[in-house]
């Protein structure tokens, strides 16, 4: 009798129409002004060309519906009068839900700031492994203090549990340190980006272009064709040279003239030096000094900037300089110098040398040779 009592209560069923159709308007509107927001900020995106525009109606399309409906559930539920237990387990549903949207909201906020750092088109130098890295450990931090934050709110202690993942965390990196070490310099490197694929490198006795960047090692590709593979954390350890970041090149070399060469033409070498140097493009003239009075040559001290990076140009400038100073020496009438010695021979008298006459051959009557006999 109770029984029908209770579904025969009239406040009952009215509450739960209440309810129902509250939620279905409420839901009605929400979705409504989501999608109207989003396609805003979209529209927004494509006039002013902004990225934060396009992130935010991405986001909105994310909102779950599932929560959608709950959040209209809870609005629904404040129109009707509910028991203390109903209205706490209420609070409870609210903070979870909000908790639970959020999260999501930044877990599509930080994919779509991942994805669009990797789509850009200079994400080709980007290193695609630490922005992955990067936007998982944010997307864990962000459901790890959201997982925290409703067991706070349930009425969990969390105290122990914080402490025990603490303790763990310092096992397992204890457990894989030297991973560990290799995924933090993989971290920096996308970080600080002291290089990035294709950059030119040199350390140690290795020297190469940069072909991948992973999560424990660094590939490189050697000029004499092998891969090098090289341990993040040990990569940074080195002095490196990057050649790729190189805006000019500073070149000094030397080269001797002989002894024997006038005051005057001496003088005028440096200025031919100059006038060669000048005439080729994409370089710029520093200085060429007659500098030592060397073993065996006058030596000439060069130095010049090539304004480019690229070490083939490089190479290209300096030959044609010393094919100019090949050329413009000779029309001066200068000798480069080459190691030379004198031998001087003091007291008593040089033996006699006697240099022997080469075979002849005599002719035999039938014509053959004979063989060669020494006189």
């Amino acid at each position: 009798m109770e029984n029908w009592e209770f579904w025969l209560n009239q406040t009952l069923w009215m509450n739960i129409a209440i309810v129902t159709i509250a939620t279905l308007v409420i839901y009605t509107v929400m979705r409504a002004l989501v999608a109207r927001l989003s396609a805003h900020m979209a529209t927004w995106a494509e006039k002013r060309h902004k990225l934060s525009y396009r992130l935010i109606a991405e986001i909105f399309r994310q909102t779950s519906r599932l929560l959608l409906f709950a959040f209209s559930l809870l609005l629904a539920l404040k129109l009707v009068e509910l028991s203390d237990k109903w209205e706490s387990g209420l609070s409870h549903g609210w903070f979870v839900a909000l908790s639970l949207q959020i999260a999501l909201w930044f877990d599509s906020g930080i994919r779509l700031w991942a994805n669009s750092l990797l789509t850009q088109p200079d994400g080709g130098t980007r290193n695609p492994v630490t922005t992955t890295i990067i936007a998982v450990m944010v997307r864990m931090l962000v459901w790890t203090v959201m997982l925290l934050s409703i067991l706070a709110n349930l009425g969990v202690d969390i105290t122990a549990l914080v402490a025990s993942l603490g303790v763990g965390g310092i096992a397992v990196a204890l457990a894989v340190q030297t991973l560990l070490s290799d995924v933090f310099a993989s971290l920096s490197i996308g970080v600080d980006k002291p290089f990035v694929i294709g950059d030119f490198v040199v350390f140690g006795d290795v020297a190469g272009s940069i072909e991948h960047i992973g999560l424990k090692t660094t590939r490189i590709r050697s000029l004499s064709g092998e891969q090098i593979v090289c341990s993040n954390a040990e990569l940074l350890r080195q002095t490196l040279h990057n050649y790729k970041r190189m805006n000019t090149r500073r070149i000094v070399f030397k080269f001797g003239i002989t002894y024997n060469t006038p005051t005057e033409k001496v003088r005028e070498v440096s200025q031919l030096v100059a006038d060669v140097i000048r005439a080729v493009p994409d370089t710029k003239f520093d200085r060429a000094h007659f500098l030592a009075f060397d073993d065996y040559q006058l030596t000439f001290e060069v130095v010049y900037l090539v304004l480019s990076s690229d070490y083939n140009k490089y190479m290209d400038i300096q030959q044609e300089i010393n094919l100019g100073l090949l050329q413009g020496l000779r029309d001066l009438e200068v000798q480069f110098a080459f190691p030379t010695y004198s031998l001087e021979f003091i007291g008593g008298t040089l033996p006699d040398i006697r240099i022997a006459e080469p075979p002849r051959v005599q002719p035999q009557s039938n014509g053959n040779a004979q063989s060669p006999q020494m006189q």
